[in-house]
């Protein structure tokens, strides 16, 4: 299988556990943490496969990497 295919397929599972962990009736944060790594990580790999960030300069890896790491950290504190 071709590696964009492979990403989809692991993009679907994420959205679908995403979503079966917001239907929770039962948000606890725990949840919020969990639906906030797994956005990091589905924009991480878009960016990465899709985007074509993995050929691009190391700066542009590492900056984006950092960047929605500095985002997912801070919405986090403010929850």
């Amino acid at each position: 299988m071709r590696k964009a295919t492979i990403t989809y397929f692991i993009l679907l599972l994420l959205t679908v556990s995403t979503a079966l962990l917001s239907n929770n009736k039962n948000i606890c944060q725990i949840s919020t943490i969990l639906i906030m790594v797994i956005s990091a990580i589905k924009f991480l790999l878009v960016a990465f496969q899709f985007m074509e960030i993995k050929k691009a300069n190391p700066f542009w890896k590492v900056s984006l990497t950092l960047v929605i790491t500095v985002i997912v950290l801070v919405v986090l504190v403010i929850l």
